[in-house]
C-alpha cells in the first residue's frame, strides 16, 4: 500500500512538472504562422491604453516589437514609419510596442518613449509591455520582430514572422522587404510567399 502510495504521488509530481515545462515551452515558442493572436491593453505614450480592437476599420496589423536603445531598432526607425504611412490607410497600421525591462534598459522607459516618438514624429502608436505579458505569447526575441496579422472572422491571424527587410545596415541596399511584401500579397487576397525570416537585432531584455 505504502509503495502504491508513493507511486501516486511520483506520477502526480512528474504530471505537474510536465505541465508546468509544456506552460513554460508554450509561453516561449509563442505564435506561429496561422495561429490566432490573443489582444492586449497597453499604454500608448499619449497615456491612454490601446488594442487591437480598437482600430475597428483594420483589415490587419503590422506588430513591432521595437525600443530606443538598440542600434538596430534605430536604423529601423524610418522604415517603421514609412510603412505606417503606406499601410495605415490601406488598413494594415503599425503597432509598435516596447517589451524591455526598464530596470535593465532605463532608456527604454516611458519618458525615454514619449521623447523619443514626439522627436521621430512616430504616426503610429508605441506601447509600453508594462510587466513583459505580451512579448512573450508572441514570442519576440529581438528588436525589432514583426508580426503581421490579418483579421478575420476567426480573430487576428498571424501571417509572417520576422524581419522588416534584408539589409538593416542600410535602407537604399535593400534587396527584398519582407514586410511590404506579405502586406501586399495580403492586399490582393493572396497567400504570403514568405511566411517567416530570421529577426535581427537586439534581445529582449527580461
Amino acid at each position: 500500500m505504502k509503495n502504491l502510495v508513493k507511486l501516486l504521488f511520483v506520477a502526480i509530481v512528474i504530471a505537474g512538472l510536465s505541465a508546468f515545462t509544456n506552460g513554460k515551452k508554450e509561453i516561449k515558442d509563442g505564435y506561429k504562422i496561422g495561429d490566432i493572436a490573443t489582444d492586449f491593453k497597453l499604454k500608448n505614450v499619449n497615456g491612454k491604453m490601446v488594442s487591437l480592437s480598437d482600430f475597428k476599420d483594420a483589415k490587419g496589423f503590422i506588430v513591432t516589437f521595437t525600443c530606443n536603445t538598440c542600434p538596430y531598432a534605430v536604423a529601423y526607425e524610418d522604415r517603421i514609419e514609412a510603412l505606417n504611412k503606406m499601410y495605415a490607410k490601406k488598413g494594415y497600421p503599425v503597432i509598435a510596442i516596447m517589451p524591455n525591462n526598464i530596470a535593465v534598459k532605463p532608456g527604454d522607459n516611458m519618458e525615454a518613449m514619449q521623447e523619443r516618438a514626439k522627436e521621430k514624429g512616430f504616426t503610429f502608436p508605441y506601447l509600453m509591455d508594462e510587466g513583459q505579458r505580451v512579448y512573450p505569447q508572441f514570442g519576440a526575441t529581438k528588436t525589432p520582430h514583426i508580426y503581421i496579422l490579418e483579421k478575420t472572422n476567426r480573430g487576428n491571424v498571424v501571417k509572417y514572422i520576422g524581419a522588416i527587410d534584408d539589409n538593416y545596415q542600410d535602407a537604399n541596399k535593400v534587396k527584398v522587404k519582407y514586410v511590404e511584401n506579405a502586406v501586399n500579397a495580403l492586399l490582393k487576397g493572396k497567400e504570403v510567399e514568405t511566411k517567416e525570416t530570421k529577426a535581427i537585432g537586439c534581445s529582449i531584455k527580461v
